[in-house]
């Protein structure tokens, strides 16, 4: 088989890229240098866009099943309870998926790689990327499986394989960025508590930091993260055993069994390019993130997705070449807005200077509650962590503008009494949105180009949403706007379409 693209690394980056990929019909392989996917839970929150690209694919429903919906997020000052923030109160008419899904990451992992397995094409594991020489035609690659090296000749490389990426070294990419003072522990244990498994995260603040539990696996596990003590942050061989009393005293938990323990250091980076020519990286090897906000895993998925449609695209000869360039420019705009937000709102929790003190213990456990008993301010606080607030309206691959919806916004979700418009997005293509009457230029256009036009008689969660009545939106295949036209413009819309020489995928699958 002709290989396309070569996927280096198979964490959730990579196999979701290569899920994409498989959809839509491209030739590829994926190797990763480990024998399997990985046995630690690591990343463990899934955000509603996530869950909303595996609507798509038709295996969100699985994902959730696998993992536990967090209902709400407790503040606590020491062990007072200080507020309680359920997801469906934040979450409500946004996302089919008002919560945030604790799922394991080796048990996410394996679930990808089954769906890949089922498809046809399964991991090489125990396999290496050498080195790899980018050429007029493609890329040659140098792969090592067994002891035995193979030269392999691809269209494209995608080096999805993580913060020590031998992709991005390959490419001589710098990766700036600093590692945070504080020594962290992450232990997944049981516990003799009735709480722990009532669905909910608890994070206490106090004057040494922060801790906090949620549960983690429908075991009846849960995840515990915090900070070192400083009288042993010194140490190599700490152990959860002399972890253990802070820790109850922090939580009011009383630990029965420690399964998994690791100490580790917080680093934050962004790659100063994601993509050289035919190669590209994503995920870890872009970008790598404080688990402020559980973000990083659901980023690197992020731009699988973003990547997939656009090599795929380019490769099907259904758009231009220059599509490939927006890859870069909207999601390292992302990453280093995520580096940004997420390492501020970490200093505040971790810091331990006077100022950050006075946020951890009296604006968060006090003013928070406060501020998000507005209805504005909790929909800022889903879309943000939800990643549902992510928009490329500065993109080439982005224009106009109908009600309050720009190109480059993600397209608002809208319930109505018979169904929703998300539903005919998983056909992962190009397709015309109309909300209100469609009008006959627009028919006679679908009719001659291709494209798929769904038209919405018009309803009043359609305003709430930013939607404007009678208005066109051109729909990527990952679910954002392209194109928003309050007058339904054909002129207008073909040279958009013409720009990027932008056609259809039904015809190549």
């Amino acid at each position: 088989m002709n290989t396309s693209v070569l996927i280096v690394g198979a964490g959730p980056t990579g196999l979701v890229l290569a899920l994409q990929l498989k959809t839509y019909g491209i030739p590829f392989r994926i190797i990763e240098k480990h024998s399997g996917p990985g046995k630690a839970s690591r990343a463990l929150v899934v955000h509603a866009r996530i869950l909303e690209f595996y609507r798509q694919l038709g295996i969100a429903d699985e994902v959730v099943s696998l993992g536990i919906p967090l209902k709400s997020v407790h503040l606590r000052e020491g062990l007072k309870e200080k507020a309680e923030f359920k997801f469906s109160d934040l979450g409500k008419d946004i996302s089919p998926y008002p919560f945030a899904l604790s799922l394991p990451q080796d048990v996410h992992e394996e679930f990808l790689v089954d769906q890949l397995n089922q498809s046809g094409i399964g991991v090489e594991w125990n396999t290496e990327l050498i080195s790899f020489s980018e050429h007029e035609k493609g890329v040659r690659v140098i792969i090592k499986k067994g002891g035995q090296e193979e030269a392999v000749n691809v269209d494209y490389l995608c080096g999805c394989d993580g913060a020590h990426s031998t992709v991005r070294h390959g490419l001589n990419f710098d990766f700036p960025g600093g590692t945070y003072d504080q020594l962290f522990y992450v232990a997944d244990l049981e516990s003799t508590e009735d709480e722990v498994m009532d669905r909910s995260l608890k994070a206490h603040f106090n004057d040494q930091g922060f801790c906090l539990f949620m549960p983690v696996r429908t075991t009846g596990m849960i995840r515990l993260i915090g900070i070192i003590p400083r009288e042993l942050e010194q140490r190599s061989d700490i152990t959860f055993e002399e972890i253990q009393p802070y820790a109850e005293q922090q939580t009011g938990l009383t630990i029965k069994k420690v399964n998994w323990f690791s100490t580790y250091h917080v680093h934050h980076r962004v790659s100063e390019h994601f993509r050289k020519g035919r190669c590209f990286i994503a995920g870890d090897a872009g970008h790598i993130h404080s688990p402020a906000g559980g973000q990083g895993m659901n980023t690197g998925i992020g731009d699988a997705v973003n990547l997939s449609w656009k090599l795929a695209a380019v490769l099907h000869h259904k758009a231009d070449s220059s599509v490939l360039d927006t890859y870069e420019t909207e999601r390292i705009a992302f990453a280093r807005t995520l580096v940004s937000t997420t390492d501020r709102a970490f200093q505040t929790i971790v810091g331990r200077n006077a100022r950050n003190r006075l946020i951890r213990n009296v604006l968060i456990p006090y003013a928070a509650p406060l501020l998000l008993g507005f209805a504005a301010a909790r929909r800022v606080l889903f879309n943000t962590l939800s990643q549902t607030r992510i928009e490329y309206r500065d993109s080439e691959l982005s224009t106009g503008i109908a009600g309050k919806i720009r190109g480059g916004d993600r397209l608002p979700w809208v319930q109505m009494e018979n169904g929703n418009n998300f539903d005919v997005l998983k056909s992962m293509d190009w397709q015309l949105h109309i909300y209100g009457r469609i009008q006959d230029r627009i028919r006679e256009f679908v009719g001659t180009e291709g494209f798929s036009a769904h038209s919405f008689p018009w309803h009043h969660s359609m305003d709430d949403a930013g939607l404007k009545n009678n208005s066109l939106y051109l729909i990527r295949p990952d679910g954002y706007v392209a194109y928003a036209d309050e007058e339904q413009n054909v002129e207008k819309l073909k040279h958009f379409i013409e720009k990027f020489n932008l056609s259809p995928f039904k015809s190549a699958k």
